[in-house]
């Protein structure tokens, strides 16, 4: 066998530009999301927990979830 490590392939296929648009799109969104979880974060390790009194159950945040995605999903007959 030979020492030499075997080369890279680093051909790429192109993406069509709306498709590539798509894809940057959703990156932003997913930065979006990541920097406003991340301040969640941040303000739980400075401020600490909020009381258990003023927070929603998970079970309304879930009921609530699930309502705006029956809204966005047409009714099939």
């Amino acid at each position: 066998m030979s020492d030499q490590p075997v080369p890279c392939v680093t051909a790429r296929q192109q993406l069509d530009p709306a498709v590539a648009d798509a894809v940057r799109a959703y990156a932003a969104r997913t930065r979006a999301a990541a920097d406003k979880f991340a301040g969640v974060l941040e303000d739980i390790a400075a401020n600490g927990l909020p009381m258990v009194e003023v927070c929603t159950p998970w079970e309304e945040l879930r009921e609530a979830h699930l309502a705006r995605l029956a809204r966005q999903r047409p009714a099939v007959a």
